[in-house]
Parts: C-alpha cells; sequence; structure tokens
C-alpha cells in the first residue's frame, strides 16, 4: 500500500522548478515508514520542505520517530527540521506554528478511511497539490475505497476513486 501511495503521490513529492520546496503531511504516520520514505523523496537538503508525520495517539507519534532515530540518515532529517512528528485531530489537517495563511501542503497522505472528505483537509491542500485517502463511502465500514484528490494551479478539485481497500477508521484518539 505504501507503494501504491508513493506512485501515486511522486509528481508532487519531487521538487520542481515551480515546487522547490514540497510540503507533504503524513496523517496516520504510524511507524513513520511512509513519512520517512517521502521526506527522502522531496530531496535532499530542500530549503523549506517538510515533511510532517500526524498521529492522534502520543505514543504512535512516538514509535514513528523513534523508529526513524533508528538509522543516520532518520537522525539527519530530524535534527534538520525536514522532517517532523505531531499529536493532533488528522481529520482537521495540520497547520505547523507560526505556519502562514495559505502555506497549506503539496502531498496530504492519509493512513487512515475517513467517513467523509474533510474540508479541512481539501482547503489545507495547495493548488496545485494532490491528497491520497482512503474513504468510507457508504458510512458503515463495509465499503472503503482509496480516493486520488487533485486540486490544479485555479484550486478547481477533481476526485478519482482508485480502489476498494479495508483500513482502520480515522477517528478521535481513544
Amino acid at each position: 500500500m505504501h507503494a501504491t501511495a508513493v506512485e501515486n503521490l511522486l509528481p508532487f513529492l519531487a521538487p520542481t522548478p515551480s515546487r522547490p520546496a514540497p510540503r507533504v503531511l503524513d496523517i496516520g504516520s504510524g511507524s513513520g515508514y511512509l513519512t520517512h520514505v517521502m521526506a527522502e523523496l522531496v530531496g535532499p537538503e530542500t530549503d523549506g520542505a517538510v515533511v510532517v508525520g500526524l498521529e492522534h495517539i502520543a505514543p504512535l507519534r512516538d514509535l514513528g520517530e523513534a523508529n526513524m532515530r533508528k538509522s543516520a540518515e532518520g537522525r539527519g532529517l530530524l535534527a534538520s527540521g525536514r522532517v517532523r512528528f505531531r499529536v493532533g485531530d488528522g481529520r482537521k489537517g495540520w497547520t505547523e506554528p507560526g505556519q502562514q495563511e495559505g502555506e497549506g501542503w503539496d502531498v496530504i497522505h492519509v493512513g487512515a478511511s475517513a467517513k467523509e472528505m474533510h474540508p479541512e483537509l481539501l482547503a489545507q491542500l495547495r493548488a496545485p497539490g494532490r491528497m491520497f485517502i482512503p474513504v468510507d463511502d457508504d458510512g458503515k465500514g463495509w465499503s472503503q475505497h482509496v480516493w486520488c484528490v487533485d486540486k490544479d494551479d485555479k484550486g478547481v478539485v477533481s476526485k478519482r476513486k482508485l480502489f476498494g481497500v479495508r483500513y482502520v477508521p480515522l477517528t478521535d484518539a481513544p
């Protein structure tokens, strides 16, 4: 699943002349594996690039950060501030302290099934930007699909249903 997510997000993860410092939000970052992969893909020492792993349970946030600290590369990413792990409600997205208005995310990856396309996430997605999100299409957890959501440079949102999945729900912390 991580490989499929990266494959779909790669056009927005890799630095380009028009987007030299990609900003990435990884909601439900869990073990930190995908957070680390995405941090490697935003480019080496790209000034201003950041990948934020967001968890709603502090011990899960701590797990991701601890796993990242196991390698020299991970320790370097954390020390540089290019990767940060935070605790918060992923359904509302995330705003880093000091983040300017309109300084949203080029990429939003959601690693748990949302009950809806949360408007806060769409609002925080940059134009252009891409979100990879599993959504519980029937509201009962039996019909989950991954959606690829694009926002073009004019802010127009388009959505493509990719495939069926079974994810844990994106919920409040216990």
